[in-house]
């Protein structure tokens, strides 16, 4: 107790004395990438690494920007200019990348806790973010789209539509929807939302604030219920209905009907309809007459106590049969047909939120008006008929906002190089790590912002760079007898280039890529949307569904994102947790991942597809290391697989597909160098 009080002490005198590094404005240095890092190589008397050789620098680029092996036959310039810009405006790019923004948008297609109910709309979220990055959106744009999308202008019906469906990123987190207690309810959603977008863009956990003053940075509880007056002020569209596992309805958006539009969902025949608005309005005529009836007893003094159990039974019924009802009713018109429809966010009732003594709905204080924490020190103003949610966007992205560039910068540099140059990806805070290259990082934060917040502009620079084309053997120091491993283990000064495991979907995509077997097509909606009722609980995984909960040979970013029943070949290789905003995922390696490869039959199929599409090439073995490895094989490696492929007794097919196997196993498989 001593410790922690003592620490807080010095943390205070140190932030009334001067900002934290974050919160200071970023100064353009004069220099370069590779200028920053040769300075501090320098200083320590490292010596960079060499050049990757091509086929090594072709393979990490298609890795980092495509998240695919290459082609073997592929033997362009990967220094060139423009071989950069293929890359970048190749439809996998966003596919790549936009995985990237789902895992700190924390996307899922159901609710995850308490109540798992699926969100069978959130795929259009998902599809939003893959053409917003293959269009190079502009980030501070990106940002006020999926903050604000529904008080933007729209020139025309699409981009309305588009518009609507970007404020899906604060309506995917997971709720308690159990809660019983509306205003409770109200403030936990609020709570989450605040929580994902300030984590997500500033790398702050200004929810923190929501008990007590933070404890280490420099956010108050009047900063907290300042912002959460907008988040309370905005009313979010989830689409679960009430039911004996959701006490809350969240309804959705309809959107504009446009021309050859993806609509999930069942038709229903019209008298279906028909019937359903019946049984609608008997319900409620129902409950109208039960409320008449305990008035009326009430006002005549009746006791009705022991009538408890036959009321409220009957009142649960009406609750939850209504909720079915309308939720079916909800996702067709009059005829019968599907409509267009999607989560998201529109403005609610503007309410500015009184300050809860220890975060307790039953302690409040003061209201306090909806407002941005002065510590960054801009001055914005929030508008009396509006929520503000479009205020705090432009107020996020804002040149004067010292951490939004910064977060999104370290993001994409971890993103290329394994780890960031702040090493805490969510945590720019004073428990965060001090970044290694501080000069650099503003440098591109700067950069970032003058090229008109372009991600591919800021990317190319970066893999154009000396830095980013190192290999990843280090070279000893000048002096001869310092190696940068004893010095520098974690290569922090970046002396040479990191060996790096390809993220699960990566894994998975790729032996689809070299089986001969992948998909890039767009799947249109999503399992999620095809399943019947809205209970993962009621969902037979073990023989209504594939083990990746999908069966299909397209893209990983295509597979249902269900919380807590993530597909297998994605969830042992660390992918990403929907319940949390992830810059930074886990690297593990554990024997679950080692059985999986060779016991999985998504792994098996991939191999039995790989020994097929090549085993009548004249040099198979040569064949298989070119597509898996991107590599000839030596001559040990020929001589060890012709001997295994011998082996007597055996089917030969069964051995290579074995050998195929193999190799899909391999640490070099799995690696991007």
């Amino acid at each position: 107790m001593k410790t922690a009080l003592f620490f807080c002490c010095c943390v205070t005198l140190l932030s009334a004395k001067e900002p934290h590094w974050s919160h200071q404005a970023p100064v353009q240095a004069p220099g370069s990438i590779d200028g920053f890092i040769r300075e501090k190589l320098t200083t320590a008397g490292f010596q960079p690494a060499e050049a990757a050789e091509a086929r090594v620098l072709r393979r990490r680029l298609h890795f980092d920007l495509l998240g695919l092996p290459p082609d073997p036959s592929d033997t362009s310039d990967p220094t060139d200019p423009s071989y950069i810009d293929r890359l970048l405006q190749s439809p996998r790019f966003g596919e790549r990348w936009g995985r990237h923004w789902l895992d700190v948008a924390r996307f899922a297609e159901s609710n995850g806790r308490e109540s798992n109910l699926t969100f069978p709309h959130a795929w259009r979220f998902r599809d939003y973010v893959i053409d917003a990055v293959n269009v190079d959106v502009p980030y501070d744009r990106f940002i006020t789209e999926q903050l604000a999308g529904d008080l933007l202008p729209a020139k025309d019906e699409a981009e309305r539509a588009r518009l609507l469906i970007a404020t899906g990123f604060l309506a995917i987190g997971a709720k308690g929807l159990n809660e019983m207690n509306p205003a409770q309810f109200a403030a936990d959603v609020a709570d989450e939302q605040l929580d994902a977008v300030t984590r997500c863009v500033l790398a702050s956990s200004i929810a923190c604030a929501r008990c007590h003053d933070h404890k280490t940075d420099p956010f108050s509880m009047e900063d907290y219920y300042g912002l959460v007056g907008i988040f309370k002020s905005t009313q979010t569209y989830y689409g679960n209905w009430i039911d004996s596992e959701n006490g809350n309805h969240g309804h959705l958006i309809r959107l504009p009907e446009l021309p050859s539009q993806t609509i999930v969902g069942k038709s229903l025949p019209e008298s279906r309809v028909k019937q359903l608005q019946a049984d609608l309005a008997k319900l409620n005529a129902d409950e109208k007459e039960q409320q008449a009836y305990i008035a009326k007893a009430q006002a005549e003094k009746r006791d009705i106590s022991g009538e408890f159990h036959k009321l409220l039974t009957n009142a649960l019924r009406i609750l939850w049969t209504r909720g079915g009802v309308e939720g079916a009713l909800e996702a067709v018109d009059d005829k019968g047909r599907p409509l267009p429809l999607c989560m998201g966010v529109k403005d609610a009732k503007v309410v500015d939120s009184p300050l809860y003594e220890r975060g307790e709905l039953a302690q409040p204080r003061d209201t306090i008006p909806r407002r941005f924490p002065k510590l960054l020190g801009i001055e914005m103003s929030v508008p009396k008929d509006q929520s503000g949610r479009l205020e705090l966007a432009k107020w996020l992205a804002s040149r004067q906002n010292p951490l939004t560039a910064r977060v999104m910068v370290n993001r994409i540099w971890r993103h290329l190089f394994g780890t960031g140059l702040v090493r805490t990806m969510d945590d720019f805070g004073v428990t965060g790590e001090a970044p290694s290259h501080p000069e650099l990082l503003d440098y591109l934060a700067v950069k970032f912002m003058d090229g008109g917040w372009s991600v591919k502009k800021l990317v190319k620079e970066i893999v154009m760079s000396e830095t980013y084309r190192r290999t990843s053997f280090p070279t000893r120091s000048a002096n001869g007898l310092e190696n940068p491993f004893y010095k520098d283990p974690d290569n922090r000064l970046l002396s040479h280039a990191n060996k790096r495991r390809l993220d699960a979907e990566v894994i998975r995509d790729s032996m689809l890529a070299v089986s001969g077997l992948l998909d890039t097509s767009r799947r249109a909606g999503s399992l999620v949307a095809e399943l019947d009722g809205q209970s993962v609980s009621l969902i037979d995984f073990n023989h209504k569904l594939p083990k990746d909960l999908d069966g299909s040979h397209r893209r990983s970013i295509y597979l249902p994102v269900i919380r807590d029943h993530l597909p297998d070949v994605l969830e042992q290789f660390d992918v990403a947790n929907p319940n949390l905003v992830t810059g930074d995922r886990d690297v593990t390696n554990v024997p679950l991942q080692g059985l999986y490869l060779l016991n999985g039959p998504f792994v098996q199929e991939m191999a039995a597809a790989l020994a097929q599409r090549i085993e009548k090439a004249p040099n198979r073995i040569q064949r298989a290391f070119e597509l898996c490895f991107n590599r000839d094989p030596d001559a040990q490696e020929v001589a060890l697989a012709e001997k295994f492929l011998q082996t007597a007794h055996t089917d030969e097919s069964k051995l290579f597909t074995a050998f195929c196997q193999s190799l899909l196993c391999s640490a070099e498989f799995r690696f991007v160098d």
